[in-house]
């Protein structure tokens, strides 16, 4: 019998609701890809999330957004599509994602892909302990969010209270959201270039985002 130590897979978590999902989440997913050496990057649509849900925002149905994604990443094949939170019923928590997603790949290393301003709230999420118990953290900053010093400051802190382990990566800020898109779509103006064509297709094929705005 061989005893080759086995080679462990290094696998990044990029959730969202992505509602649609984007070019500028796809540069994340490269960046973190390519500048922390992954073998995979599993880009994970919301299902339910607490935060949004207690602002009353409305977001089109996690299967609709799961379909898009889908429909996103179609060609990359270092890009999955994981349905993990968009299939849980009720409140989607960070912390039971990355415990599932340990015991589903208990020899991979997982590293969970944040932006600077979802990291200095990780504090408030719900078990925080948990989750730096189950993955590595890979942060980006963006410019006009959080600045160099409070982004270093939150992760001291982090270190300290939690023993978290987080690295920085780069990116070139794009500024794209999801919710200027939604709202070009409701005008009728062109999003091209702002998502990928399969997505903007995925859009005009659903008729989504032509009601009400949404924010």
């Amino acid at each position: 019998m061989s005893t080759a130590p086995r080679s462990i897979r290094k696998t990044g978590i990029l959730g969202g609701t992505f509602d649609p999902i984007h070019i500028g989440h796809l540069l994340l997913a490269v960046a973190a890809y390519e500048q922390a050496q992954l073998d995979r990057v599993l880009i994970m649509p919301t299902g339910i999330s607490y935060f949004k849900a207690s602002r009353e925002m409305k977001v089109t149905d996690p299967q609709t957004r799961l379909l898009m994604t889908e429909a996103a990443i179609r060609d990359v094949p270092f890009l999955e599509c994981s349905d993990i939170e968009a299939k849980r019923a009720g409140n989607s928590y960070t912390f039971e994602t990355m415990e599932e997603l340990r015991s589903l790949f208990p020899d991979d290393e997982l590293y969970y892909i944040v932006g600077a301003d979802a990291l200095c709230m990780m504090h408030l999420w719900k078990e925080p302990e948990r989750i730096f118990r189950s993955c590595r953290i890979l942060v980006t900053e963006r410019a006009g969010q959080v600045g160099s010093a409070r982004l270093s400051e939150a992760i001291s802190d982090l270190k300290e209270r939690y023993g978290a382990v987080i690295d920085r990566i780069t990116l070139r800020n794009i500024d794209i959201s999801s919710t200027d898109i939604r709202e070009r779509v409701m005008q009728n103006k062109p999003i091209r270039w702002m998502v990928p064509e399969t997505v903007e297709e995925f859009i005009r094929e659903n008729g989504l985002y032509r009601g009400e705005a949404q924010h």
